[in-house]
C-alpha cells in the first residue's frame, strides 16, 4: 500500500525504468556510488534522506521514482535479469509482486540480520519484515488510513468528526447541503479502491475476530461469510447516500487530493503519508484526521495501521558495501526521523525521538491503544487477491459485477498459489 509529495502521478506520468531521472549524484562519477528505486509516492521523503546521507557518506546515490504498478512490473523484471537496483522499494509481508513472501524465495533480496536495524524492529512487525527469523527489509514508516480533512472545511458545513457510521452517514448529508462533498474517492486509480473497504474491514471484521487472518489461512474462514460482506455493502451505501465524488471512476487519486485542497471535499480516505501532498497543496490550511466509523458503538472502531514505506537490498547488488550503509541510514534515529518528518508520516522503528505532525495524532493515539490492525493485502498468500479487490470495487462502481461474485472472487483468488 502507500502513499508525498507523496501518492502516486496520473497515468501521463507514469515513467519507465530507463527514463526515470537521477535526482541525486546527477553528473557525478557514480563509481562508489549506489542507485535506489523507489515508489513515486515516497519521493520527498527518499530525496531528503539521499541529500542527508550524502553529506554524512562519501557515497553517491542515484535514485529514480516510478508508479507502483510501474516499479512492480520493471523491477521483478530486473531482478529476473540480474539488472536490478542496489535498493529498492519492498513492500512489507505480502501481496503484491514486489511484496517480500514473493521475491525472498525467489533469491532477489539480501538477508539484512546482521544490521543494527534488525535488532530494533519491533517484535509484532516482524511478521511483514522477517521471513523463517531472517531480516530482509529495513522498514521506515508506520502509516495508517483514515480520513485527512480540512478543518476548516468540516466547520464551513457545520459538522464535527463522526464517531458512529449514522454520523457518518448524517455528515455526508451536510456536506452536500453546503454544496460539497465529505469524501473525494478517487477510484480511477485502482490502488486507491482499497483503502474505504480496508477502514471498514478493520471495524466490522477484526473488532469481533481478530483472528480472521489465521482463520482465512487455515481454511475456517472466507472472505463471503464474513463482515467483508458488510463492508462492499456499506461501501456502496456510502456511494448512494452521496458521501463521495459525484464520479469516483473518473476521477484520479491526484484529482480527489485536489477536490479537498480547493474546498470542494471536506476530506479523502487516504494513508496517511498523504498528507504531505495536502500540505503542500493547502498551504497553511489546518489538517486534522478521524478513524472512519463502520458501527454505532465507537469503541469497535479500528484503524489500518503497519509498516508502510520498506526497502531492501538485491542479492546480486552491484556495490552491497554501499547499499548496506545507506540500509544502516534508513534504519538510524536520523534516517527514520528524516524520512518520517518529510513524508508527514510516523517512524517505523520503536523509541525515535520523533515530533509527529498534529495531524497525525489520532493515529498515534490509536497505535498507543493497540486499536490498529495490519494492512490487509500485508497477509494475504499471493498478489493476485489485491488484484482481484481492485477489479470487485470498480466493477462494483460501475454495475459491472456484484457483493457475491465479488467476494467469490476474493476466495477464489486467495486459493491460487
Amino acid at each position: 500500500m502507500r502513499p508525498h509529495r507523496l501518492l502516486i502521478p496520473s497515468a501521463s506520468l507514469l515513467l519507465t525504468l530507463p527514463l526515470l531521472a537521477a535526482c541525486a549524484g546527477e553528473g557525478e562519477d557514480s563509481g562508489d556510488g549506489i542507485t535506489v528505486f523507489a515508489a513515486a509516492t515516497e519521493r520527498s521523503s527518499m530525496d531528503a534522506v539521499i541529500e542527508a546521507f550524502e553529506q554524512a557518506h562519501d557515497i553517491t546515490v542515484t535514485a529514480s521514482y516510478a508508479d507502483t504498478v510501474e516499479l512492480q512490473s520493471t523491477l521483478r523484471t530486473q531482478l529476473s535479469a540480474g539488472t536490478g537496483p542496489d535498493v529498492f522499494t519492498v513492500w512489507p509481508g505480502n501481496g503484491n509482486s514486489a511484496a517480500l513472501q514473493v521475491l525472498q524465495p525467489a533469491g532477489f533480496l539480501a538477508d539484512l540480520s546482521d544490521t543494527e536495524f534488525a535488532g530494533r524492529i519491533a517484535e509484532g512487525d516482524r511478521a511483514v519484515t522477517d521471513v523463517d527469523g531472517a531480516t530482509y527489509l529495513v522498514p521506515v514508516t508506520y502509516a495508517g488510513i483514515g480520513v485527512l480533512y480540512d478543518t476548516a472545511t468540516l466547520e464551513e458545513i457545520g459538522g464535527e468528526a463522526p464517531q458512529t457510521w449514522n454520523e457518518l452517514i448524517d455528515l455526508c448529508g451536510q456536506a452536500r447541503d453546503n454544496d460539497k462533498v465529505l469524501l473525494s474517492l478517487g477510484n480511477q486509480t485502482d490502488w486507491v479502491t482499497q483503502l474505504v473497504t480496508y477502514s471498514l474491514v478493520a471495524s466490522l471484521v477484526y473488532s469481533e475476530d481478530p483472528t480472521f487472518d489465521q482463520d482465512l489461512a487455515n481454511g475456517q474462514a472466507s472472505f463471503t461469510d464474513s463482515g467483508w460482506r458488510d463492508a462492499f455493502e456499506q461501501y456502496l451505501e456510502m456511494d448512494e447516500q452521496g458521501c463521495f465524488t459525484d464520479s469516483p471512476l473518473g476521477t484520479s487519486f491526484e484529482a480527489s487530493v485536489s477536490e479537498v485542497a480547493q474546498g470542494e471535499a471536506v476530506g479523502v480516505v487516504q494513508v496517511t503519508a498523504t498528507l504531505a501532498q495536502l500540505r503542500e497543496e493547502t498551504g497553511d490550511a489546518e489538517l486534522g484526521m478521524f478513524a472512519l466509523p463502520a458501527t454505532d458503538a465507537p469503541d469497535q472502531t479500528l484503524m489500518p495501521g503497519a509498516v508502510g514505506a520498506a526497502y531492501g537490498m538485491g542479492a546480486e547488488a552491484d556495490n552491497p558495501e554501499g547499499a548496506r550503509q545507506f540500509l544502516e541510514f534508513l534504519g538510524s534515529d536520523e534516517g527514520q526521523r528524516t524520512y518520517a518528518d518529510e513524508g508527514g508520516s510516523l517512524p517505523a522503528l520503536p523509541d525515535v525521538d520523533f515530533d509527529a505532525d498534529p495531524a497525525l495524532q489520532t493515529l498515534v493515539d490509536y497505535q498507543a491503544d493497540g486499536r490498529t490492525v495490519p494492512f490487509m493485502d500485508q497477509l494475504w498468500p499471493n498478489p493476485e487477491v489485491q488484484q482481484e479487490h481492485f477489479t470487485a470495487v470498480q466493477q462494483l462502481f460501475a454495475g459491472d459485477t456484484d457483493i457475491d461474485q465479488a467476494l467469490a472472487r476474493l476466495d477464489e483468488s486467495y486459493q491460487e498459489d
